[in-house]
């Protein structure tokens, strides 16, 4: 017999015309096949006289094994707000193969949560991740060529700093020699970053038109000369073959939710090597088709919400309206050290909540309303959740318990009036650090303000490329620290909210497409690996359906 998810999922499906119908956009949008369609750029002049729609940005805990369903209380949301009466929408980021087919699987929420078509949004869904590894390889192709072919721009084939990429976890692939063959060289060692990690996905989501797109394109730097000065894609004149083959990729995605609220799915960067925010455009148009936009930043609210907050918003103008915090108890009563967080331990919970404790005052740096959220697992005993609840009044903070995942919109009721409520609240919205401030100072406020480190300790290779920005005048950029998203600290092993720790900076890499530089920590990699049994050994295709990404 099929599950009621079953029937709903086949059965109750609109078609996205309808849906963009309902928006006053059906003119405005190119079919990909039935449920999916982009939306067209000119929708943002036509609507550009329109109100924009309060933002919720929906982050969480640090992540563990244990869950926190952060995409599926993003969606979950806003069908609740939509169940109230409220114009919403949803947008978010594109999943990545690497860890659909590594440890996540599906990542289109669940349950009775779900953005849909599922399968098709998870595998190639309207191939804008092809689309930006294509745009990435081509610039490494033109290197290699101008390298090959004389070498006008006298690079120097050791300091090429663009790396290839692809949209898989492969560690093999992280360090690589190319050029191999007497008529195939120079040889020289080359790299491999995840798609979502690359400055084109970076670039694509932080664009705020073509043309704005382009200059990103062609301000990237791909290498040093001789004389150690910039080389960029304009230096190459390929900006505009590249801006090509993203034509199409850049025009948002409009799909729906289980519950046939509209949702925008476009551009997907990793938050723990990346920024983890879906795009602008993404954003932006949903702002100008609803009263409410419910988004999603990447792991915890020390990594992508703090870059939505410090970076997104800025480039693109966004003032939120409310956060909405995640939290699980089975994710807390990891952080507190449980010894099975399936069974109920009431000790264990009171320790972890040190975690969500320490990321509820990041939050409260950024001067924006909040609502803790407890994502309920059927695990979850009502003493927990009494105790839990009985924690956040007694220290002043708005908390509701959202069962979306089995309820659907229903579930969501409670969270999404205390998010209407805490949308009408006053926003004192600010950046936690100036973009004229030292590059180190910066970095610094990151790492005390928002992580709890008490100091940042530098190797000898990223001291040195810290001086390389001040001398290219890159020290006016964001900063985009890549760490683990398992801890606050640069040691995913390490749980709860520790004290006295540093961070340690081990390389600094330039975006200058992007305008920020990437702050690497402690042992992350910006192209991950699969794990010894990974989630795509439990996927199949039978009878005409995709199983295992659920």
């Amino acid at each position: 017999m099929k599950s009621d998810l079953e029937i709903a999922y086949e059965n109750e499906m609109r078609p996205i015309n309808e849906i963009a119908s309902e928006l006053e956009i059906l003119d405005d949008i190119e079919l990909y096949g039935k449920y999916k369609a982009k939306i067209d750029l000119d929708v943002l002049k036509k609507k550009e006289n329109e109100k924009d729609a309060k933002v919720i940005l929906v982050t969480a805990i640090s992540p563990t094994k244990a869950g926190e369903g952060k995409s599926t209380t993003t969606i979950g949301l806003a069908d609740s707000l939509a169940y109230l009466g409220h114009k919403t929408m949803v947008a978010l980021r594109e999943p990545s193969f690497g860890p659909v087919l590594g440890i996540k699987g599906g990542a289109c929420g669940g349950g009775y949560a779900q953005v849909m078509p599922m399968e098709e949004i998870n595998m190639h869904f309207t191939g804008d991740m092809h689309a930006i590894t294509m745009a990435n390889n081509a610039i490494s192709a033109i290197i290699d060529n101008h390298l090959h072919q004389g070498n006008e721009l006298n690079i120097n084939k050791d300091k090429v700093v663009w790396k290839r990429c692809l949209d898989l976890n492969d560690r093999a692939l992280r360090e690589v020699e190319v050029g191999f063959g007497k008529i195939n060289g120079p040889v020289r060692k080359d790299g491999f970053n995840i798609t979502v990690a690359s400055e084109i996905m970076a670039i694509f989501c932080l664009a705020k038109s073509i043309e704005d797109l382009k200059e990103r394109i062609a301000n990237i730097t791909v290498a040093f000369d001789m004389n150690d000065k910039p080389v960029t894609v304009r230096d190459l004149k390929c900006e505009g073959v590249i801006t090509l083959i993203l034509k199409d990729a850049i025009k948002p995605n409009l799909v729906q939710t289980l519950y046939h609220t509209p949702a925008i799915v476009h551009g997907g960067p990793f938050a723990n090597i990346a920024h983890g925010c879906n795009s602008i455009l993404a954003t932006k148009t949903a702002m100008k088709l609803a009263d409410y936009v419910v988004t999603e930043a990447g792991f915890g609210a020390d990594l992508g919400a703090e870059k939505f907050l410090d970076i997104k918003c800025r480039e693109a103008g966004i003032k939120p309206s409310c956060i909405t915090l995640v939290a699980t108890i089975r994710a807390l009563k990891m952080h507190g050290l449980a010894e099975d967080y399936t069974k109920e331990d009431v000790t264990a919970l009171m320790r972890g909540i040190c975690n969500l404790e320490k990321h509820i005052d990041s939050i409260q740096q950024y001067g924006i309303p909040y609502v803790i959220c407890i994502n309920r697992f059927a695990s979850d005993t009502e003493e927990e959740i009494r105790l839990l609840k009985l924690w956040a009044e007694e220290n002043g903070h708005q908390i509701a318990l959202s069962e979306v995942f089995a309820n659907g919109p229903e579930g969501g009721i409670e969270l999404a009036k205390k998010v209407l409520a805490a949308c009408e609240e006053k926003s004192n919205y600010h950046p936690l650090y100036a973009l004229d401030e030292k590059i180190e100072d910066k970095i610094y406020k990151i790492c005390t303000k928002i992580y709890g480190a008490k100091d940042v300790i530098y190797s000898d290779l990223a001291k040195e490329q810290i001086q390389e920005c001040y001398k290219n005048g890159y020290d006016k950029f964001y900063v985009c620290m890549a760490k683990t998203p398992n801890s606050l600290t640069d040691d995913p092993k390490v749980m709860g909210a520790p004290r006295d720790f540093s961070i340690n900076v081990k390389e600094v890499r330039i975006s200058s497409g992007a305008r920020f530089i990437v702050v690497l920590t402690g042992s992350i990699m910006t192209m991950p690996g699969l794990p010894k049994e990974p989630q795509a050994l439990k996927m199949d295709y039978v009878d005409g359906k995709a199983v295992g990404l659920f």
